[in-house]
């Protein structure tokens, strides 16, 4: 393997499904402004994520549709005109 190709700034990181509100711990390099309290009362980088395997469909087995971008409403008005009504 090459040397030096790994970032060396891994370190623990919450990140956080915003659709369903769960949260977990791991080791990540990602960057972040963000801090919150975990569970051991620590002090940790925040990383907020849109879906993940909590909230996905796949892994569910629901099917929600998580839009808190306003893409479908955005996608139903430009399309509007094109209904058969």
């Amino acid at each position: 393997m090459k040397k030096d190709i790994h970032p060396q700034s891994y370190r623990l990181v919450v990140f956080k499904d915003l659709s369903c509100d769960e949260s977990f711990l791991t080791k990540s390099c990602c960057n972040t402004k963000d801090t919150v309290i975990w569970e051991d009362g620590k002090e940790y980088p925040l990383v907020k994520l849109e879906i993940s395997a909590k909230s996905h469909p796949f892994f569910t087995g629901k099917m929600k549709f998580v839009d808190t971008a306003g893409r479908i409403d955005k996608f139903n008005k430009k399309f509007a005109k094109f209904s058969k009504n």
